[in-house]
């Protein structure tokens, strides 16, 4: 057997791994402020108040908006996820069952990186939240929701997303304004294609298990993009060790990111009682 046959297993798996990350490891990262290849244990987001235009008078000086200034520090975090692959073991299986190794690490990762979003939205202040009322998702809801952006001047600039939890989906679904073509057209219909996200009042509505769920009240948010950021120093590395007192390779999967909270003006939290219905 080749001496080089573990580097071309190292490199085989780094690959599945990377890849797997990337097709299907996180859902929110696309939806948020995103620095890569950050240099140390904080990154900085600006953040920049609103301009107000004046008139001048004839050969006056241009008058100065004096916009405000604030920096965002995002501390970045290490996380990993390993598990054994046993030398001989890897003679009994093929290669769909390594894909799977590769896979939960990979999916481990991605889902930590959603967890780090979703903790900074949950940090909105009390103003920015549509109250429980002991009711699921309602229309009612989507309406004070979309109230609460509009009156912040949030654009609606196609940066919007809704995440929901698959219980507020099924109810979304229920709700004809978000699923009749009489309202939304053909093109944008939830059932048209086989994807868990659609588009309605300017907005992608994504359905997403990982939202906070406390005393059967599951808390949803609707935010701008620029209002939340991730930072990434190391994307998903793996790392591929062998360890010959246990006859079995190491494999590590790695990655080095934070989130955080940038305009808490730009997320409205919608709280929905699971337990009821729309």
């Amino acid at each position: 057997m080749s001496t080089t046959i573990d580097q071309a297993f190292i490199k085989q798996f780094e690959r599945e791994v990377h890849e797997a990350f990337q097709r299907q490891g996180s859902k929110l990262r696309s939806t948020v402020r995103v620095i890569n290849n950050v240099n140390g244990s904080e990154a900085v987001f600006q953040k920049v108040g609103k301009g107000v235009a004046s008139t001048k008078a004839t050969h006056a000086m241009v008058p100065v908006m004096n916009l405000d200034h604030s920096a965002i520090s995002v501390a970045l975090q290490d996380f990993y996820a390993g598990d054994w692959v046993d030398r001989l073991d890897e003679l009994k299986i093929n290669i769909d069952e390594r894909q799977v190794i590769a896979n939960a690490g990979a999916y481990a990762l991605g889902r930590k990186a959603d967890e780090l979003i979703i903790d900074s939205l949950t940090a909105v202040g009390q103003a920015q939240q549509v109250p429980d009322d002991s009711l699921g998702m309602t229309l009612d809801k989507a309406m004070e929701a979309l109230g609460k952006l509009g009156a912040v001047d949030v654009p609606d600039d196609g940066d919007r997303y809704a995440v929901v939890g698959w219980k507020q989906w099924s109810e979304l679904l229920r709700i004809k304004e978000f699923a009749s073509a009489d309202y939304i057209g053909t093109d944008d219909l939830p059932f048209k294609a086989m994807t868990q996200a659609k588009r309605w009042l300017g907005t992608l509505w994504i359905p997403h298990s990982g939202l906070p769920l406390n005393g059967g009240v599951r808390t949803c948010f609707w935010y701008h993009k620029a209002a939340v950021g991730h930072a990434s120093g190391s994307d998903v590395v793996t790392d591929i060790t062998w360890h010959g007192d246990r006859a079995a390779h190491f494999v590590n999967n790695m990655m080095s990111q934070g989130a955080g909270l940038i305009d808490d003006s730009g997320v409205v939290a919608i709280l929905c009682d699971e337990g009821t219905s729309a």
